[in-house]
This record gives structure tokens, sequence and C-alpha cells, in this order.
């Protein structure tokens, strides 16, 4: 195939995006939601999903589902984004994805442990009907796991061109309308951005001559992008937050949005670290330590994954407390970030945070935390919420990084200002973006 930015099995850019439309189109139709990943998250979103459809649990966690749209001028009657925005139904979604593991999401909710048989049984036959497709995996990339249902003997270019003929294919034999990729796979090991990942035409080549640089998230995300469908990171891999990819998403019209979900420990600090700066209380230290035994604990148990999940994690603080401006209060922080893996814990995480504060006159305080979460029913809603609103924003015509989802994200990806990582600051952006798109 000759090297172009757009390979022919990929369909043209979307009109709405080229047009620029100022609302988004009607969600009519069937909306493909894929996952690379079948495994504790994406299998309990799926289970959910079909849970609730069939009226046996409700969408807790669910922003897009549950919160309310309040007026710009104030707390009027206010309906449910869900109602309030042209959003899909959940009766429209289709589900697919990748596993270098789990067959399908059955076995892959099995094999995670989050969900009982009691709740899954009901649904067991859609779930089963969830077949994983062969994955693009390295094991250099992961090295605690070694996928079995992996693409064989291709170099990254046939990578990318095989994930396009499956994107197509599901796209075709699930008479799907729309389609919207979510990154729910493992925490690739640590790498910074090279020269390959400069330009479009740069990362073609690498794909071409198997440059070590280019991760399997990125096959994916260029393999979305080339077919047009909207891509967002739930990991703190580099993906889309690429000069390259970046540049292919405002090629062909897409939105983008990452990275890494935003659930325990993290989600907790985006509460705590705004209310503590309202106030003026001063911060000496935050140490936080997990313990977590499902395949995410053991692939971070690498140094050089959890190195890749640290630098999400410790980037929140400074964004927030602004110790530039505050330095007497936030110029002079220790933050310390340690994960274990903990193989009887399984998906239940728990997260232990000590945190130094200090108050009037200088003296100190101490807050401890201790959550104990499930994980994947934490982002399991989160993963919802980004399928509908990146289909939403694809609808609308946007196309390159979606800010206004920073909300979702440990370490928002942003266009060119500041990351806003304060959770009610971003909950504002979500709400006056979705004000702008209200029926």
């Amino acid at each position: 195939m000759e090297s172009t930015s757009t390979p022919s099995s990929a369909p043209a850019a979307p009109e709405a995006a080229a047009a620029g439309i100022a609302g988004p189109a009607p969600a009519t139709g069937t909306l493909g939601v894929l996952l690379p990943g079948l495994g504790a998250v994406a299998s309990t979103f799926i289970a959910g999903v079909l849970a609730a459809r069939a009226g046996l649990k409700p969408v807790i966690g669910s922003v897009s589902q549950l919160a309310p749209l309040e007026g710009p001028d104030g707390p009027q009657p206010a309906r449910r984004i869900k109602d309030a925005v042209p959003l899909a139904s959940l009766d429209d979604l289709v589900f697919g994805g990748w596993d270098p593991i789990s067959a399908n999401a059955l076995e892959a909710a099995r094999t995670a442990g989050v969900l009982t048989e009691a709740d899954l049984n009901p649904i067991s036959s859609e779930l089963e009907g969830v077949v994983g497709m062969d994955a693009v995996f390295d094991r250099r990339w992961v090295k605690r796991l070694d996928g079995h249902r992996v693409k064989q003997a291709m170099g990254k270019w046939d990578q990318a061109l095989a994930l396009i003929d499956d994107i197509e294919r599901f796209r075709a034999e699930n008479h799907c309308d729309r389609l919207v990729m979510v990154w729910c796979g493992s925490t690739e090991a640590f790498q910074q951005p090279s020269e390959v990942h400069a330009t479009v035409k740069a990362f073609e080549a690498g794909l071409k001559a198997d440059d070590d640089n280019i991760s399997p998230s990125q096959i994916y995300a260029y393999a979305a992008l080339q077919c047009n469908v909207p891509f967002a990171n739930g990991a703190p891999n580099l993906s889309v937050d690429l000069p390259c990819m970046r540049e292919l998403a405002r090629e062909r019209g897409v939105p983008i949005a990452g990275k890494d979900f935003k659930t325990g420990q993290t989600l907790m600090k985006t509460i705590i670290a705004p209310g503590l700066k309202t106030r003026m209380l001063g911060l000496r230290g935050w140490y936080s330590t997990n313990i977590l035994g499902n395949r995410d604990g053991e692939v971070l148990d690498d140094p050089e994954n959890f190195k890749t999940k640290e630098s999400s994690k410790l980037g929140v603080l400074d964004t927030i407390l602004e110790p530039e401006t505050y330095p007497e209060l936030y110029g002079n922080i220790d933050h310390v970030v340690r994960i274990n893996y903990y193989p009887p814990r399984g998906d239940n995480k728990e997260g232990w945070d000590a945190i130094d504060i200090f108050g009037w006159m200088g003296y100190p305080m101490e807050i401890k935390i201790d959550f104990s979460c499930r994980d994947s029913i934490l982002a399991a809603p989160l993963v919802l919420d980004l399928v509908l609103f990146m289909d939403l924003a694809a609808r609308a015509g946007a196309a390159d990084v979606q800010d206004w989802l920073s909300f979702y994200f440990k370490a928002p990806q942003s266009t060119d200002g500041p990351v806003v990582n304060d959770i009610f600051s971003q909950l504002e952006v979500l709400k006056s973006t979705l004000r702008t798109w209200a029926a």
C-alpha cells in the first residue's frame, strides 16, 4: 500500500466536522463501542449497560445519565443531561473490542471477579456474544502479561491495517452508523515522545520501519483516527497526546481525549485539594499508597509501567494548588505515590493517604484517608460517559482535543492552555459545553 496519511480502506472525513456545524447532528442509528482491552473495566462497563437496559441495575456514577444540566442563570428547574442534550441511547450501543487473553466479555468478567455470578447470569449470553478480536500486543510494553490471542507475524504497519480492517468489518457486521473507541487496556511502559511522533508522515514511516518507539496503544489510536473514530485514552500511556495524533485528528476532523481514568485516590485528591486551597490552608506533604490485586496491579508491579502511572498521578496537585502563586502555602510539598501489587485484594483497591497540612501561625495538622474502593466499579461509568460525550462531540463537528472532558482524567489532555485538575472547575467546563449543545 502507498504511504499516505489516509489508507484507502478508511472512509472520508465526516461532513459535520468539515463543515464545522454549530450543533450536533441527531443521534440516530447504532453506535458501536470499540474497547482495546476486554479486561475488568471493559467487561464491567458492558455488563452494567446490559443490566441497565434490562432494567436490572441503575447506572450509578454516570454523570451523563443522572446529573442535572442547570441553565446558565442558576439552578432553575433542570433536566438531566441525558434529557437535555441529544445523546445516544443506551439501547443504541453495540460492543466490540480486542484482548490478548480473554475470548469474550463473559470470560473476561469471570476472570476479573468484579461482578458476582448472580449479576452475570441474567446477561451472560449477551456478554458471551461480545467476542474479542485478536489484539495488537507487544510484551515489551507490558512485561507481566503474556498474550496468546494476538495478531501474529505482522509488522506494525500491517498491524495498523489489520486494525483498520477489524474496525470496518465491525462497522459493517453490526450496521453501525457511528463508532467510538475507548482504550481500556493495560498501562504501557514509560516513554517520552520521540521524532517518530512528530508528524503523521514520520509516524507512518515508523510503522513501516517497526520503530521501537511506537507502542500498541498508538497503533490503535492511529487506526481509529484513520477510520474517523473518536478515541479516548483511559490509561496513562502516550497515545493521542502526541503531535502526530493531534495532526491526524485535525486532518480527519475527529475528537480525541485523555488520559488515564480518574477513579480512586486521584479522585479524592481533586476533591480535597481544592477545598484546602479555598480555605487557604497550607500543605506540607501528601503520601499516597495503594494495594491492588487485579491485572492492572500486576502490570504496575513492573517499575517501567509504574513510572507511567506515577507521572499521571503526580501532576495533579501542582495544577490545583498553584505553588508559584502561593509559595508560602504550597511551595514546599513532598508528594509521594506508591502502588503495591497484592493479589488477595483483586479489583478491590485500597488507597491510604497521609496528608500533612498547616494552618494559623503555622501549626501542623493531619488528614488521614482510607478509601476501600472497587476500581472497575468507579471506572465503568466513566467509560459510558466518554462514549456518549465523544460521540456527541463528533456529531457536533468538534475535532482535536476535547478539553471539556478533563473531568474524567487524571492527566487531562489540553489544547494549548493550562491544564485544569480541580474537579469542580472541570465539572463547570463540562456543563458549560453541554449547554451550548442542549436541545
